[in-house]
């Protein structure tokens, strides 16, 4: 996964530290050496991640990053407050100007990159789900009074898997006030309590007697019904291999004993935040879009949301420099199957294959129908050999296994499948389609059940 990373710092020998250690990890890294200089730069180039230096002359880290968390157009950028300062006060100030995270001076390679990777991800995501509630916006759909609940500093529902009687009591004290903690003591009735109820964070302990609390936070992170349940771990000095374990698995954040009260409220709370944030998001999505931009038939989103969801997508490919490209599947001889046996059994098909398109995409790429046996996937961020792999993949998927219908009858059929990629500043939504589509019957001329692409 690449990302564009800013490291700020105002001392040039620690700057081209992690300029190096960054781009090993093939990160794309921009640099600035004043707190303004960051600001010009996260105004005008799009960041994933900032690395920002605590102790610089004139704006210091603290300032830039209550700067960035107050602007619409920034407050969406994880920060990582890299600084050699360790009291609790200074993180708790931090957390309180809207920082994302700490590294320590001298920073950890492997605690570096897990981070940065963590919050790129994260950012990702949530630009990915963003750019879907523009399009909604677009369509007409309108924001709901939950967005109030988010922008708001209301109390949240608190899972506290801890085994050590004082540190637990010491810690539903802390939350206690602003929010409402529930407490287990074993990782088994933790599991049943969060199938049956709904938490905004779940917190911890990897000090657990007889039981493996890093084992919880993979479970929690495998289920459907937790997988966006912020995790934060409570940790012991001296655990940094199960923290980069934890991290690597999906954990959110981490406090290390003794506890402080402050922090973790601040942490709590930022947890909280994110998650509302992302449930709110995801309900935009699923209320704004599911009767006006949904195929009936296959469930995929359908042609009208493919080309404003698509336009969005060219125009921010265009102004950050990203690839983007589109795959066109058409189903090959699909009027032979309506003729032969009905089109009960072609809706089958369709709507089989629309199936076998979901399973087979990643959660950034966007499927359609674009209209009777024609499907087209978006997918972000991926050059033209990217996209050939996930043609093939596609391809071979849907020939390669009969389907089956209810009344017993086992259909095969293939597909020819066309790519474009982004090819300019001057290319269009319409431009990359008819190019697309240009690829698909040339795959279908050369014998159907193939993979083409054609360039500007």
């Amino acid at each position: 996964m690449t990302a564009r990373v800013l490291v700020v710092d105002d001392i040039a020998t620690n700057v081209k530290l992690l300029e190096a250690r960054l781009s090993a990890e093939y990160f794309e890294v921009l640099t600035a050496t004043s707190g303004q200089e960051a600001l010009d730069l996260c105004e005008r180039e799009r960041i994933d991640v900032i690395l920002l230096d605590v102790m610089m002359p004139g704006l210091d880290g603290f300032e830039v990053c209550r700067r960035l968390k107050t602007d619409p157009k920034t407050h969406h950028i994880p920060v990582v407050m890299v600084t050699a300062l360790d009291q609790p006060s200074d993180r708790l100030i931090g957390l309180e100007c809207g920082a994302d995270d700490f590294l320590t001076k001298p920073v950890d390679d492997i605690a570096l990159i897990t981070r940065v990777k963590n919050l790129a991800r994260l950012k990702t995501l949530n630009d990915e789900m963003m750019m879907r509630v523009t399009t909604g916006r677009r369509l007409g759909a309108t924001e709901h009074a939950a967005l109030q609940r988010v922008l708001s500093n209301d109390g949240g529902r608190i899972l506290l898997v801890e085994d050590h009687e004082r540190s637990g009591h010491r810690m539903t004290e802390a939350l206690q006030p602003l929010h409402e903690v529930t407490t287990e003591r074993f990782p088994q009735s933790a599991l049943l309590r969060l199938g049956a109820e709904d938490f905004d964070v779940v917190v911890v302990s990897l000090s657990l007697q007889g039981s493996d609390g890093l084992r919880l936070c993979s479970q929690l992170r495998s289920f459907e019904r937790t997988r966006h349940v912020p995790i934060i771990i409570l940790l012991e000095d001296g655990g940094d291999a199960r923290l980069l374990r934890g991290l690597d698995m999906g954990v959110n954040d981490y406090l290390m004993r003794p506890v402080e009260e402050h922090e973790l409220l601040a942490r709590v709370m930022t947890q909280i935040k994110r998650k509302r944030h992302s449930d709110f998001l995801r309900d935009q999505i699923e209320e704004s879009f599911e009767l006006a931009v949904t195929d009936g038939l296959t469930g995929l989103h359908n042609r009208r949301y493919m080309e404003i969801h698509l336009a969005t997508l060219v125009c921010d490919a265009v102004r950050t420099g990203r690839e983007l490209s589109v795959l066109i599947t058409d189903i090959d001889h699909f009027k032979a199957v309506n003729d032969t046996y009905g089109h009960d059994v072609g809706d089958f098909v369709l709507k089989s294959v629309a199936e076998r398109l979901r399973r087979n995409t990643r959660g950034a790429d966007l499927a359609c129908r674009m209209g009777g046996e024609e499907f087209l996937l978006i997918m972000p961020d991926t050059p033209l050999s990217g996209a050939y792999q996930i043609g093939e993949r596609i391809r071979t998927r849907i020939a390669s296994e009969a389907f089956q219908t209810p009344q017993g009858t086992r259909i095969r059929v293939t597909s020819s499948v066309g790519i474009a990629t982004l090819e300019g500043e001057n290319d269009t939504p319409e431009s990359i389609l008819k190019r697309a589509d240009n690829a698909l019957y040339a795959a279908k001329r050369r014998g159907r059940n193939r993979i083409a692409s054609t360039a500007a």
